[in-house]
């Protein structure tokens, strides 16, 4: 009996042995963690640049010339905004205030789904106003056309004959691009002497100053607009454009486009003779 139990503990061992033998040899292996891998490495030049800490001067001395230079770039973006304030002076006024003239300058002010702006429909309600009350006989409306996606001057036109200006006292400038250009033109190209120019209040000043810079006898209308977001960024950026304008003024250069001259302020004041 006993030899039977070592016979049998003996094989047991033996095959406890064998087991252990095949776990061994087919053991999974143990997985540790991988190592990330080290990218390559950046050279000086190829490294991102890092934004510079901007710091204040340290020495009173050169903290007091900053401000002063800040004080004196503040002086002269102002000049040229009050200058053509001055330069304007009496000659801006309201729809009521305007001296009769024969013709109405409306400048562009864009576009929205191909429809006037609420600021642009202002200046042509305006205008619209205007030739009702026998102000003017004809209104020239100049504005950007670039792109023909995009075009003021017939967006202009299909709002003012929608308010009761007829078709025919409506004379459209396509290559208006900038207030300079359109001064220019209104001069050169369509031969206006003297205007009534209808914008917001804080670009009349600039438009009354650069189309007498042009050669033309001009008053301004400013519309009212509420102090909105879009009043605030219009002031703020003619602050900008004011500098170009004096420059303009001083300079005088052709507009970007003059081309040849056209009769349509002549036979559309013509036609309303008759």
């Amino acid at each position: 009996m006993g030899v039977l139990v070592r016979g049998k503990s003996g094989k047991a061992g033996e095959r406890r042995k064998a087991l252990g033998r095949w776990l061994t040899e087919h053991r999974w292996p143990v997985r540790s963690a991988p190592r990330p891998q080290a990218g390559p490495r950046l050279s000086a030049r190829s490294r991102l640049p890092s934004w510079p800490v901007l710091r204040l001067p340290r020495t009173r001395r050169v903290q007091r010339r900053l401000v002063q230079g800040l004080m004196a770039a503040c002086v002269l973006a102002l000049v040229p905004a009050t200058w053509m304030r001055l330069e304007a002076g009496d000659r801006v006024g309201t729809t009521a205030e305007a001296p009769a003239r024969e013709v109405a300058v409306v400048f562009g002010a864009g576009l929205w789904k191909g429809r006037p702006t609420p600021y642009l429909a202002h200046r042509l309600d305006a205008a619209a106003e205007l030739y009702r009350t026998g102000k003017v006989k004809v209104v020239l409306v100049t504005g950007d056309n670039s792109r023909v996606e995009y075009d003021e001057p017939d967006a202009m036109r299909t709002y003012l004959t929608g308010r009761g200006v007829p078709d025919e006292r409506i004379v459209s400038d396509y290559a208006g691009f900038d207030s300079w250009d359109s001064c220019v033109r209104a001069k050169k190209i369509f031969g206006v002497d003297r205007a009534v120019l209808v914008s917001q209040g804080f670009h009349i000043h600039r438009a009354v100053t650069l189309c007498r810079s042009a050669g033309i006898d001009a008053y301004g209308v400013g519309v009212d607009e509420p102090r909105d977001v879009t009043w605030y960024y219009g002031g703020a950026r003619e602050l900008a454009a004011s500098g170009k304008a004096a420059l303009d003024a001083l300079l005088r250069p052709d507009p970007r486009f003059l081309g040849p001259e056209e009769r349509g302020v002549t036979e559309a004041l013509a036609a309303g003779a008759r």
